[in-house]
């Protein structure tokens, strides 16, 4: 038999987890679900989608909370709750609000082409059969019902003309190109370029010709039509729900300000025009506050409805830890009479005194007391139990706060790495974003955006200097496929360079720069061909980088990010990045002068005991074996034996200890070595 107590001891804090993410990617596990907490919002979140599915009226939710409230969580239980009923797309902070609208195209069907969950189909490939001109038909073809759908995609022509026909008094923008591309769906080697035409990438002149398209979606009222089309064919279809998030992190007004105007002009022109659509605008209370004397009233008046996130009460709190601990509870024997031992009442009612709080805080509480327990268990049960009152301003709170941040990063990173797997991934305006967030944790000087002013590409270009240097570097990011596009954007560069607006100028593109035969090849040798101006070939790694650490800005614009139970905000994240220096490695970095060049690596064991070391200061004990595990889950490129042995290298370096070393492995407790007083 195993404690309840020894399981605790060996096991990591179950409480180390609590971020929520678009709820389009993948989970390590799903969020364990309290069906009380926020039930009101959701009720009342359903019941307006369900208005819309009946009318096809486009209506739009405000959705409010105070960071922690659960505002992104709860967006991903609606999707989770209402999915079989509605198609749900993500819709991250928009990076230019001059091309807000190729971006909310880009994530709407960014989102349509993920899966469900229970179907094999994606939720583009749904709503492309559920359309009104495949399920209804007459009497002659309902025969043949079997074979309806194979025999309109069989013929592209026909396909084409059945669409035109049953939707001749939508309206339909680019109606012959859409419905093409439509088609193009159904055809396994051409859907991944109609998916790519569909979210307004500029496709190369070889790809346009398959797919039998004049040009790629690349203006605001092309994206904003486009988008529109979705709901002009779909009445007979289940409802878009489009989830607006993280509105902290949208493009800001010269003065600084958060640019809502142009987000809810955007929603007032879908709720007017467009049909079958929900939208949700997620914020945080403040922020909505702080910037409401600046929409328009008419914009507020399209607002069908405010739903805000309330405090969650004390027994709704219990829950929610209950679903933390169950995992640890189901190995001990026998278990334990409590849901949420090793907590008790008394401990949330004199912590939450008001009997209320955030699912947030009732997290970080419950982490706070699984350590002090590890505690007092590892020190000989003195006296009762009795959670301490947390002073976190010594340089050994630092150390902890480091470590917990490098354990974060690699776990964040692994993530991001099976997520991101192109550079393409990423619109050029968001790389440039990325880019522009970490040369300012980086401390880069003179960071401006745009480069290249007055031109179609101003979102693709920066310029900043290095501290110390005088010269102004710039730099253009573009992995736009066509070759018309790229001699554009050429162009730009050298009016760029003629006008002096940098010494020395980098074009970072995975993309290829054409032949001979292209002018913008030429002119491309022309600016970086032996001279000061470089081209930079970057690879999804340094790609992953950038996305990783501006996923966490995000969160620390929101007030979502957490470590070790505090809010970090921005100016913090910007000081663990220097001080951790999770960046140097990236390669994209190094070609720019950001960071130092390294040689490139063998893999090497030191990543791992740095991880071993930082991973004991954070749960301060644990099992020898439950160490080893979560080492192997982050590098799998070291077997376990490799990784035990790293932990005696740690014993010998005097920075860890085994409490029982005679024990057997599998029983032994790992704890930092005791500092000397």
């Amino acid at each position: 038999m195993t404690s309840i107590d020894n399981v605790i001891l060996k096991s990591t804090n179950p409480f180390d987890n609590y971020r929520s993410v678009n709820f389009w990617q993948p989970q390590k596990q799903p969020e364990p679900v309290v069906e009380s907490i926020h039930q009101d919002a959701i009720a009342t979140i359903e019941e307006t989608l369900d208005q819309v599915a009946q009318d096809h009226g486009t209506r739009t939710v405000m959705l409010q909370g105070d960071p922690g409230s659960g505002k992104t969580y709860l967006l991903g239980r609606l999707k989770k709750k209402l999915n079989h009923k509605a198609f749900f797309v993500y819709i991250k902070p928009f990076p230019q609000s001059d091309r807000i609208w190729q971006h909310i195209l880009r994530y709407t069907v960014d989102s349509m082409i993920q899966v469900p969950e229970g179907q094999t189909d994606s939720q583009l490939m749904l709503w492309l059969k559920s359309l009104s001109a495949f399920t209804k038909h007459s009497l002659g073809a309902r025969v043949l019902k079997d074979n309806f759908w194979e025999l309109f995609t069989s013929d592209r022509k026909h396909f084409i003309k059945h669409l035109k026909k049953t939707y001749q008094q939508a309206g339909i923008y680019n109606v012959d190109n859409f419905f093409g591309v439509l088609h193009d769906l159904t055809d396994p080697e051409l859907y991944i370029s109609a998916c790519q035409w569909l979210q307004g990438d500029d496709l190369s002149e070889e790809s346009l010709k398959e797919l039998g398209v004049k040009g790629s979606i690349d203006t605001e009222e092309a994206a904003c039509e486009t988008l529109a089309n979705f709901g002009r064919i779909s009445a007979e279809t289940q409802p878009i729900v489009l989830c607006f998030d993280q509105l902290e992190s949208i493009a800001r007004l010269p003065d600084g300000s958060l640019d809502l105007q142009t987000l809810f002009s955007v929603a007032t022109k879908i709720h007017d025009e467009n049909k079958n659509f929900l939208v949700i605008i997620s914020g945080c209370t403040d922020t909505w506050q702080n910037n409401e004397g600046r929409i328009d009233q008419s914009h507020k008046d399209r607002i069908d409805g405010e739903v805000e996130l309330k405090s969650i009460t004390l027994k709704e709190a219990e829950s929610l830890l209950a679903t933390r601990f169950s995992p640890l509870h189901r190995q001990a024997s026998p278990k334990p009479d409590s849901s949420i031992y090793p907590l008790i009442q008394q401990f949330l009612a004199e912590e939450f005194k008001r009997g209320r709080t955030s699912p947030r805080e009732a997290l970080m509480f419950g982490r706070d007391v699984v350590q002090d327990y590890k505690k007092w268990l590892a020190g000989g049960k003195q006296g009762s139990f009795q959670p301490t009152k947390k002073n976190k301003t010594d340089g050994s709170d630092r150390q902890e706060l480091l470590a917990n941040f490098k354990l974060k990063w690699i776990e964040d990173f692994n993530k991001i790495q099976q997520r991101i797997t192109k550079v393409r991934q990423e619109s050029s305006p968001e790389l440039i974003q990325m880019l522009q967030e970490v040369l300012t944790a980086l401390q880069a000087e003179a960071i401006k955006t745009p480069l290249l002013t007055g031109t179609k590409f101003a979102s693709y270009s920066l310029s900043y200097q290095i501290p110390g240097k005088p010269e102004g570097i710039g730099v253009v990011w573009t992995e736009d496929q066509n070759m018309g596009t790229f001699f554009h954007v050429m162009e730009a560069c050298r009016k760029a360079i003629e006008q002096n607006l940098c010494q020395t100028l980098y074009l970072i593109r995975a993309e290829g720069v054409g032949n001979r035969n292209n002018k913008g090849y030429k002119r491309f040798t022309e600016i970086f061909t032996g001279s000061p101006h470089h081209r930079i070939t970057p690879n999804p790694l340094s790609v992953q980088y950038l996305v990783a650490y501006y996923d966490l800005v995000k969160d620390a614009r929101e007030g979502d990010f957490v470590i070790r139970g505090e809010p970090i905000g921005l100016k913090n994240l910007q000081a663990l990045i220097r001080e951790s220096e999770v960046l140097h490695d990236c390669p994209l970095l190094q070609d720019l002068g950001i960071v130092p060049g390294s040689p490139i690596k063998q893999p090497s064991p030191e990543p791992v005991k740095e991880f071993l070391f930082n991973f004991v200061i954070t749960q301060q004990f644990l099992g020898r074996q439950t160490l080893i595990q979560n080492a192997s889950s982050q590098f799998p490129d070291f077997d376990e034996s490799t990784i035990d042995q790293l932990i005696d290298q740690l014993c010998q370096e005097n920075k860890i200890q085994i409490l029982d070393p005679r024990a057997k492995p599998k029983a032994q407790l790992v704890c930092l070595v005791p500092k000397a007083s």
